[in-house]
């Protein structure tokens, strides 16, 4: 199943230290550094990734709707706020989406709606991590020198129930 990861763009910025460093010093800047952050990720994981933005500041030379990168960017219309947005794409995306802000009401909305959702601080580090093995590969293989002993329990542990399950396999999809 495809994933549609839907991001709260003020939210991640204003999380992350290297970026909010750059937001301070213009907004443009900051929103620039993110889709750039956002379309290397996504040449290495060819997720749907869609920002969205507080539009309410934006001079209406804007539209609502934008492409950078291959990454979708959305811009709230005045009188919504971007959470707004994103809980309507929540609700119509259910299962598919993975909503990442560290806004407690967003995240609560979409999970009810049924997307799985994750910290800002969290998808920061999936980020980080991609980029590391896309540097340093996925490994090396390792030569088995035959069986080892142990003695770890063959039977099954603790099964999750069925919708943390989902939700975990599309997180490590990521």
């Amino acid at each position: 199943m495809a994933i549609h990861i839907i991001i709260d763009g003020y939210n991640l910025i204003r999380r992350s230290p290297e970026l909010a460093g750059l937001d301070r010093q213009d907004l443009q800047l900051g929103r620039e550094a993110l889709v750039d952050l956002l379309a290397a990720y996504k040449k290495l994981k060819p997720h749907k990734i869609t920002v969205v933005f507080d539009g309410s500041a934006e001079p209406t030379l804007y539209g609502s709707r934008d492409r950078a990168k291959g990454i979708a960017i959305r811009y709230s219309h005045g009188g919504e706020s971007a959470d707004d947005v994103i809980r309507r794409m929540a609700n119509r995306e259910k299962a598919k989406a993975l909503v990442v802000s560290s806004d407690r009401e967003v995240m609560s909305a979409a999970e009810a709606a049924g997307a799985t959702v994750m910290d800002s601080a969290a998808f920061e580090d999936k980020i980080a991590m991609a980029r590391y093995l896309a540097v340093k590969g996925d490994g090396e293989a390792i030569e088995s020198s035959g069986w080892v002993p142990t003695t770890r329990k063959k039977g099954p542990s603790r099964r999750l129930p069925k919708r943390k399950r989902r939700a975990r396999a599309r997180v490590e999809k990521l």
